[in-house]
């Protein structure tokens, strides 16, 4: 019986519309036979799994002799050639009865699948380490019953304008407003669904004025970059039509193409026009110029900063002669593009045949010791091709790492490479006993430095002993943390200053012996600039405290709590510990948006590290949206022409200048701005 259909009813976050099977997710783990069969060459008769089980190894034979059989398929046929639906069979079992011999006995039951095997022996086993062996080889796939769509049959049959609530989800925000707006309602349809459905598409109108225009309705919330995710929450307020309300945004530019930033700047001013405050965090020059109020804080950062340098309006910025983003302003300073473009060293990476996500089936090449930017509006396939596929690609061949790339037919050029290191704005560290200090490793010179001083070798004090996460030199009372943590059952935990150390973590003897007048705890509170001054006639430890200063790192404390920088302060001590690396000139590095958080000034800096890491033979490749960064590239990759489905395509490649000559392409008709101007 099918039963009373109601607004819950399609709904995937409620029991009577969810998929069974997959209980609203639309998604269920299944074997990654791309992992489990490594040399896809092989003939299906003779692969041998990765996974070293003999118990899957007989299955798998068996499974494949049978369905070989089933499908009318040599068993000499190479694994990569077999018929998608024998794969899938393989994989998720087949519904009918077939005779499979295993184990030397003929049976005639449902083949239920590799993934079925991995499922019991996940059920069944408790050791943590065993699951982590299985998990490895399993990878996330549409759910066979709904296909993804999370919902159950009944909600799936429902459809308007022979579409279902499914089909109008899967559709870019973009593709989805032009369906809705071909819906034509009768007279009684309208009275009932016409202000349901004005809503609906108003919403969907924002969503795309704002650039989000390539996403999809069902795309996981998990998924989305934290641009998108602010652009998303600030449609919903729009929709709300409130009044009388401050709204605080954090670089709502992030992850936006020049191109759509003018669309972002309408929507808020759409809200302001409401009789709305908008309050906005933003180094993007035409936000800026844009702005009814700019308060600029400064002079520079850390303690060196914290005052309002200017306030007011555009005009009374410009005036202003102590702020440094009035100088980029008006023209004073300026991130100078580089006069001569790098050839390379004449080797290359080349990516052939990538299909993942939405880019089509393209070849890509990145020539070696240039800095790269690889560009392209919001969603046009940047991530999908730098992290998803030449990052996993490169990590798999050259550190056999687990993550999977996207699917490709081939990479040529891998011999040229030796490491990939990928440069990302996640913390340093998850705890607070991490810090710039202990992740550059200047930490461990500067240990050494206290343990050769006259005191400490009297006392027989060794290195570990002005170590805080060491018994001996640390404070016991709060384990060498400084602060202790309050547990408040249902609320968060509160930390505060111990009483034993007041914060120095260490004990008083270890507190005793001083370089220069100053203890182990007052070098950790010390600026890396005033740290710098202390101990440069200390070779292991300047160099290192040097490249911190280079990156523009000088005013934050050599001991600060890693949880307490920015996602930028972090993606700059990991810069600086590359930097202080010996160099081996077959590294690629990548980024990803690395401007995110940067004052103009600070991407100045930025440039000059990423210049360095080329100079020294490295290839560098950047995902990025910044005009400043784009133009100082020796070679560009533009993607798109647009996001989501109509993106995917290689545009335009070449150095900057040649990019700007590209009419097809949005990011070389910004570039044109730049470098010719009118």
């Amino acid at each position: 019986d099918v039963p009373v259909l109601e607004p819950r009813s399609f709904s995937f976050n409620s029991r009577f519309g969810a998929c069974p099977v997959c209980n609203g997710l639309g998604t269920r783990l299944r074997a990654n036979l791309n992992r489990l069969v490594s040399d896809r060459s092989m003939p299906v008769s003779s692969v041998k799994l990765e996974l070293n089980s003999r118990e899957l190894q007989y299955l798998f034979e068996a499974a494949a002799d049978a369905l070989c059989r089933y499908f009318k398929v040599s068993s000499d046929t190479p694994f990569r050639d077999l018929p998608e639906e024998m794969v899938a069979a393989l994989r998720d079992g087949l519904q009918e009865e077939i005779p499979f011999n295993f184990q030397g006995h003929m049976y005639e039951s449902q083949f239920a699948g590799i993934t079925r095997w991995f499922e019991e022996k996940l059920e069944n086993t408790s050791s943590s380490r065993k699951r982590q062996q299985l998990a490895a080889f399993l990878a996330e796939g549409d759910c066979p019953a709904c296909r993804g769509s999370r919902l159950r049959p009944e909600a799936r049959a429902v459809k308007i304008n022979d579409r279902s609530i499914a089909d109008y989800s899967r559709m870019s925000l973009s593709d989805c407003l032009r369906a809705l707006k071909e819906v034509r309602l009768s007279e009684r349809e309208e009275a009932i669904a016409g202000p349901i459905l004005s809503e609906i598409r108003q919403r969907l109108s924002f969503l795309v004025d704002i650039g989000l225009d390539y996403l999809t309705l069902d795309r996981k919330a998990i998924s989305l970059s934290a641009g998108e995710a602010q652009r998303v929450r600030l449609a919903t307020q729009v929709g709300t039509r409130l009044r009388g309300v401050l709204y605080v945004l954090d670089e709502p530019s992030i992850g936006l193409h020049a191109r759509d930033t003018s669309s972002l700047l309408g929507a808020l001013k759409q809200l302001r026009d409401l009789g709305n405050t908008i309050l906005v965090v933003e180094h993007d020059e035409e936000t800026i110029r844009s702005a009814d109020h700019i308060i600029d804080l400064g002079p520079f950062a850390g303690n060196r900063g914290g005052h309002v340098v200017a306030q007011g309006s555009l005009e009374k910025i410009l005036e202003s002669n102590e702020s440094l983003t009035a100088r980029y302003l008006r023209g004073e300073a300026k991130v100078d593009s580089r006069k001569e473009r790098r050839k390379g060293n004449g080797l290359e990476v080349s990516l052939r045949g990538v299909r993942h996500n939405n880019l089509k089936n393209i070849d890509v090449t990145f020539p070696l010791s240039t800095l790269i930017t690889v560009t392209g509006v919001s969603g046009a396939g940047k991530s999908s091709l730098v992290d998803e596929v030449l990052y996993r690609a490169l990590a798999r061949h050259l550190y056999d790492a687990l993550l999977e790339p996207g699917p490709y037919d081939e990479i040529i050029g891998i011999e040229n490479v030796d490491k990939v290191i990928e440069i990302d704005q996640s913390p340093i560290g998850r705890t607070p006993r991490s810090n710039p200090a202990t992740y550059t490793g200047v930490f461990t010179p500067i240990r050494q430095l206290f343990a050769m001083l006259p005191e400490s070798k009297v006392r027989g004090y060794k290195p570990g002993r002005f170590s805080f996460n060491v018994k001996g030199g640390r404070c016991e009372t709060c384990l060498g943390e400084g602060m202790r943590k309050i547990e408040m059952n249902f609320l968060p935990d509160v930390y505060v200053l111990c009483e034993s150390c007041h914060g120095n973590r260490y004990n008083r003897e270890t507190l005793s012996v001083k370089y220069r007048g100053k203890s182990i705890a007052d070098i950790l509170a010390m600026t890396i600039d005033e740290a710098y001054e202390l101990m440069e006639n200390v070779p292991a430890i300047e160099r290192k405290l040097l490249t911190l200063k280079e990156v523009g790192l000088g005013y934050i404390a050599l001991g600060q709590a890693s949880t307490t920088l920015s996602g930028g302060e972090a993606q700059r001590v990991k810069l600086a510990r590359e930097l202080s690396r010996p160099p081996t000139g077959q590294t690629i590095y990548i980024l990803d948006e690395p401007t995110t958080g940067l004052h103009f000034d600070d991407v100045k800096k930025l440039l000059d590290i990423l210049h360095s890491l080329v100079d020294r033979g490295n290839t560098v490749i950047v995902i990025e949206h910044n005009l400043d960064i784009i133009k100082s590239a020796d070679w560009i990759i533009d993607m798109g022409p647009e996001g989501g489905e109509a993106g995917g395509h290689v545009v335009a490649c070449g150095t900057p200048e040649e990019v700007a000559q590209v009419v097809a392409s949005h990011t070389g008709r910004a570039l044109r701005k730049v470098l010719m101007p009118s």
